[in-house]
């Protein structure tokens, strides 16, 4: 079918969660792991990480440190810290109320 926009809000939520399944990852494999673990339904681009997780590290939900990549080359790479974590579950419920909210609107038309 085709990749689609991602939810407003959910941004957050997706890089958590993507954070929470392994250790370091730089920007570049965040957005690669999202895309792969959604079938390529999703797409995060630059515009919209970058700016995504300097916002978690202002708020502490990430920390970051350079590194080198693979291909010998310098990035940032982020990790979920405890703050992160609370925040995830707490992006979770509201995201799962939302989406509740969703379906029964979607199934009572």
């Amino acid at each position: 079918m085709g990749r689609d926009e991602i939810l407003p809000g959910t941004l957050a939520l997706l890089i958590l969660r993507t954070l929470a399944r392994g250790s370091e990852m730089h920007g570049f494999e965040i957005a690669r792991s999202i895309q792969q673990i959604s079938q390529d339904v999703l797409q995060v681009e630059e515009g919209s990480l970058y700016p995504a997780l300097q916002r978690m590290l202002v708020k502490g939900w990430v920390k970051a440190e350079w590194g080198v990549t693979d291909e010998n080359r310098r990035a940032r790479y982020y990790r979920l810290t405890p703050a992160g974590k609370k925040q995830m579950e707490v992006e979770t419920q509201q995201f799962e109320r939302v989406m509740g909210a969703i379906v029964r609107i979607i199934q009572t038309a």
